[in-house]
């Protein structure tokens, strides 16, 4: 799968959990500024290995705090 339609598909899933990738929102702290809890973020993060059939090892799971950097994870 191209890095094209992986992003695509990631976008897709953000949308769906309310979450907006554009400009400096893309920085957004999901604790902070988005107000998740950590089983929502958990479950995000699922959804999107699902969909770019990539997986994250669980240290980077549990440690991201922002949407921009969950992608450049799943991108590579």
């Amino acid at each position: 799968m191209g890095s094209y339609s992986k992003l695509r598909k990631i976008i897709h899933v953000f949308h769906l959990y309310g979450i907006n990738l554009l400009g400096k929102r893309k920085y957004d702290n999901f604790y902070q500024e988005l107000k998740m809890d950590k089983v929502f973020v958990l479950g995000l993060i699922f959804e999107l290995e699902l969909v770019t059939k990539n997986q994250l090892n669980d240290e980077d799971a549990y440690s991201a705090q922002v949407p921009a950097y969950i992608i450049e994870k799943l991108i590579k």
